[in-house]
């Protein structure tokens, strides 16, 4: 189920239901039951629970052991912002990480259309191989790369996850010589939503505050944030 249809049910889900029944733990469970393929229903409805107690090794364990109908597809990202982002990149940039590369969908678009552009990816888990990118296991909240590596660092669908999130962005921050280029979705808190989220942006303000780049436009595209700051 790709990202374009995922998104139009959360909005009927999250916008439409009271928020009685849609945060109702009997009301969720056979929707979890589905998106999680009837396995570990319990863990996964208390993911937000948990979470903040995970070393950072069941963290990775977690995610590298999901096999659920959202996790399986090729990409989170809808079609309109992948659009966005490629139309978007600055256009002298000689490298690229993208951060939570997962599987490499945006660096191999990328590297459809900038193919002179030297792209790597990091992701928690396993190595990928792959042609089109270096890939490098680590994690967001501590980066293994010097300050300003890389003239263009993207992340997507990741930020929402993440325990740390200002160590995250600062991380972020940290290695972007160029352009940061950040998607998160526009999204409510619920306790019981079916994509182990933890951090919630409903509003610009709370995305555009949280990286504090003075230089940068944010724009909600099809359910989602499009977040690019320019580095001075």
């Amino acid at each position: 189920m790709n990202r374009n249809i995922t998104n139009i049910i959360h909005f009927f889900m999250d916008e439409c239901l009271p928020p009685i029944i849609r945060d109702n733990k009997y009301f969720m469970w056979p929707f979890y039951f589905f998106a999680y393929r009837g396995k570990n229903i319990k863990q996964v409805m208390e993911f937000k629970k948990n979470v903040y107690q995970f070393t950072s090794e069941e963290y990775t364990d977690f995610y590298s052991g999901l096999n659920t109908i959202s996790r399986n597809r090729l990409t989170d990202i809808n079609t309109p912002s992948l659009n966005f982002i490629l139309d978007n990149l600055y256009k002298d940039a000689g490298n690229l990480l993208d951060v939570g590369c997962g599987r490499g969908y945006l660096l191999k678009q990328i590297k459809k259309k900038y193919p002179a552009l030297k792209l790597s990816g990091v992701d928690v888990v396993e190595k990928y191989a792959s042609s089109e990118f270096k890939y490098i296991k680590g994690n967001i909240e501590n980066l293994p790369f010097e300050d300003k590596s890389f003239d263009v660092v993207t992340c997507c669908h990741t930020i929402e996850h993440i325990i740390n999130l200002d160590q995250a962005i600062s991380e972020l921050k940290r290695i972007t010589r160029k352009q940061l280029i950040i998607a998160t979705p526009c999204q409510r808190y619920f306790y019981y939503t079916l994509d182990e989220h933890i951090n919630f942006f409903p509003y610009r303000e709370q995305l555009t505050s949280l990286i504090n780049i003075k230089e940068h436009s944010c724009r909600k595209i099809l359910g989602d944030w499009v977040y690019i700051a320019e580095i001075k």
